[in-house]
């Protein structure tokens, strides 16, 4: 038989992933991976992860590891890992937001926090992949997380009971810089394509962002017709490599190949009418941005959140791509991406001072909810 491991298995946004206590793993972090690997059934060459837990998509191929906490001002630990499908690769370089939602809940129903029997629990998540705390605010009632409410997310059949998620001074999460090159936009040059304007940002993960006109995109394509584009992915892919070399991420194009978390690569347009995922129509006027986002080498139907909390900010911060073409009249407060499953809505506190462009705060909120746990064989 193989080793069994305690675990959950939980949705947290648009994403599901295998939660395990950080003692119920081995304590050497290099025995990890091959567990992980295991789990989730990669590598699988056809791609449906069918031998574990994974989905056969990014965003259901995915781990995260909770204990207690290494720095002061947190409740948590939390270390997320990106589980590739077809090759045998754990990707701990970024964070998952919404994964992130889970985390608050799985610590107050493990009993890994103090919080009040019934009312509002805050819990503070030191996530170890960005060294950033993310507090998590939601409801308990009779010492456990709330499950059922009335909040709908796009992409997510029914409701459920609000988390609201504030990441803390967001800006730097993965290379150390809000403006990782110093420059609010760049200029990307790859063999045979010629000049890409780009604007790399870092805020709770690092983007890099393209106008959709400028590979040959309208921006309203949905996951599968943007998978379909083999040119356009394949340019895609060698702008994202180009920008992590630029943004110090990869030394170079061959080690940024490796690096699949990060940089996210995020194709923006002006608000303009789109059909979401479920069929419904998106007005132009519902929306200040139009997004469409890889993660992993793959389109991803919806939009992870903390690269759209990195696109909140960027559209704050003036001369930026998204900010050249996003509705004028937008609000910090509540900002609007167009994704492919329908519209997120992103708060983004961004400030310019004498040292600069400063991310003070992002959020959104997100529902959770534990599908089962047990034992995980690997």
């Amino acid at each position: 038989m193989k080793n069994r491991y305690r675990a959950a298995f939980i949705r947290g946004g648009t994403s599901k992933a295998i939660v395990f206590h950080s003692k119920d793993l081995p304590p050497d972090r290099a025995a990890w991976d091959d567990i992980f690997l295991a789990a989730m059934g990669t590598p699988d060459s056809y791609g449906r992860q069918l031998n574990g837990m994974g989905g056969g998509v990014s965003s259901l191929s995915k781990v995260c590891v909770v204990g207690p906490p290494g720095v002061a001002d947190a409740d948590v630990d939390y270390t997320f890992a990106q589980v590739q499908i077809h090759e045998a690769v754990v990707d701990y370089n970024g964070n998952c937001g919404n994964m992130s939602a889970a985390i608050g809940p799985f610590a107050v129903d493990e009993n890994l926090v103090d919080a009040p029997r019934n009312g509002e629990a805050c819990v503070r998540i030191h996530n170890t992949n960005t060294g950033k705390i993310i507090r998590s605010t939601f409801p308990v009632a009779n010492g456990q997380s709330v499950v059922n409410g009335d909040l709908s997310i796009p992409g997510v059949s029914g409701t459920g009971a609000p988390i609201r998620l504030d990441f803390l001074e967001p800006g730097g999460a993965s290379t150390g810089s809000l403006l990782p090159t110093g420059n609010v936009v760049d200029s990307l040059f790859l063999s045979g394509e010629g000049e890409f304007k780009v604007s790399m940002i870092d805020a709770a993960n690092a983007c890099v962002f393209v106008e959709a006109s400028a590979v040959g995109l309208s921006g309203s394509e949905s996951a599968e017709d943007l998978a379909a584009r083999s040119d356009v992915m394949t340019l895609l892919g060698e702008l994202r490599r180009h920008a992590s070399v630029a943004m110090g991420i990869a030394p170079d194009v061959k080690a940024a190949d490796l690096i699949r978390t990060i940089p996210f690569i995020a194709v923006v347009a002006a608000p303009r009418e789109t059909i979401a995922s479920d069929g419904s129509t998106i007005a132009a006027s519902a929306a200040d941005l139009v997004v469409r986002m890889l993660s992993s080498g793959q389109p991803h139907k919806a939009l992870p959140l903390t690269a759209s909390l990195c696109t909140a900010v960027a559209m704050q911060i003036a001369g930026s791509v998204p900010s050249r073409l996003a509705d004028p009249r937008r609000k910090a407060s509540a900002l609007r991406l167009a994704m492919p499953s329908g519209v997120l809505t992103v708060a983004a506190d961004v400030s310019r001072g004498e040292g600069g462009w400063r991310a003070e705060s992002g959020a959104f909120y997100r529902t959770s909810r534990r599908l089962f746990d047990g034992y995980v064989y690997a």
